[in-house]
């Protein structure tokens, strides 16, 4: 099958182009290398290589000749530093999925697997005693600055337990990217119903691994801690460090993301499918660091109880589904993927230096 990967020059798209490789298939790569994601030039794949932006329709239209299927993962990521962010993310985000989908509606390709985000469902599941499962709003900032940072049953107030989300829940995004995240969802699913199309949305969790840009507002938490130690000094934990998350490997990403290629087949036409895609090992924050920070030889971390708004508490998703329908398990276990990302190269950004 020949794949074209959008963004494939990038952390996850160069992981998915090297396990297409392995699985036999014929990955081209689009990629832009714009300066905020690859400040010098990356190492290029070993494959079919376009230098060109999802947001122009030539360049699309040109990778496209002769593909059987998109990997879309071309994608502004992060919580970045502050809402004049938002032009940005969603030029990029939702402007570059259009423009890539009403080129594939031009060109006959039917099918497309997506990078989405766990980052849609907004704060993850909680049950409360009294209550059931309920749905707690965004946490305010007085609560914040005061330490409070559990959300609490938006309708007695008492202390919530927080459990898995399933594909099924409502989506509430709290921020700019999580809004374009879900936005390319919607613009698939859109697509998949106009051309009788077969679209699949990974929701990645925190996805980590060799290769991650370091020193970057844009990264995630993974990669700021590793940037830390990389420079000597102790990893810096939001709040208390009680965040629940889900870290999964990135060649366990690649997996996912070969595996829903292949079984576009026999997946429903017409329809954007979305699977949570984590390890199924919820862990906080606190205990990434600390687990990070141990395989590389310190220093400890350092709970700040600093917070950012955008921010929510606990966010871990069920990816039953994804190994129940398309037999995809996860094999890069918590410790051993920490031990290797701790000593791990990682890529330059564009503000390394500064």
């Amino acid at each position: 099958m020949r794949v074209l990967v959008t963004g494939g020059a990038g952390f996850i798209g160069s992981h998915i182009v090297t396990a297409l490789r392995r699985h036999g298939h014929d990955p081209v790569v689009l990629d832009a290398l714009l300066p905020a994601a690859h400040p010098a030039p990356p190492p290029l794949p070993d494959t079919g290589f376009l230098r060109g932006d999802v947001r122009d329709p030539e360049a699309v239209a040109d990778a496209l000749r002769g593909v059987d299927a998109v990997c879309h993962q071309a994608a502004m990521v992060g919580l970045g530093k502050d809402f004049a962010d938002a032009p940005e993310y969603v030029s990029v985000n939702d402007l570059g999925t259009a423009v890539l989908l009403a080129q594939m509606a031009r060109a006959g390709v039917r099918g497309l697997v997506m990078a989405g985000s766990m980052v849609v469902y907004g704060e993850g599941r909680y049950a409360c005693p009294r209550h059931g499962v309920v749905r707690p709003g965004p946490r305010r900032a007085a609560d914040l600055e005061a330490g409070r940072f559990e959300p609490l049953c938006p309708a007695c107030g008492a202390e919530l337990t927080p459990g898995l989300v399933a594909e099924d829940a409502p989506a509430d995004p709290r921020n700019v990217y999580a809004t374009t995240k879900l936005a390319q969802e919607h613009l698939a699913a859109a697509w998949a119903r106009s051309v009788d199309g077969r679209a699949v949305s990974l929701r990645y969790h925190n996805v980590y691994g060799p290769g991650m840009p370091r020193d970057t507002p844009y990264a995630g938490v993974a990669s700021f801690f590793r940037s830390a130690l990389a420079r000597g000094e102790s990893p810096r934990v939001f709040e208390d460090g009680g965040q629940r998350r889900d870290f999964v490997h990135v060649r366990d990403v690649a997996e996912a993301n070969v595996v829903a290629l292949e079984a576009l087949g026999s997946l429903p036409a017409g329809a954007c499918t979305p699977y949570n895609t984590g390890s199924g090992e919820p862990r906080t924050i606190g205990e990434m660091a600390t687990a990070l920070s141990a395989a590389h030889g310190g220093p400890a971390p350092v709970v700040t109880g600093e917070y950012r708004l955008g921010d929510v508490r606990h966010i871990t998703a069920d990816s039953q589904r994804l190994r129940d329908d398309l037999g995809w398990h996860p094999r890069t276990a918590f410790h051993e993927g920490m031990t290797e990302f701790a000593h791990a190269p990682q890529r330059d950004s564009a503000t390394a230096g500064l």
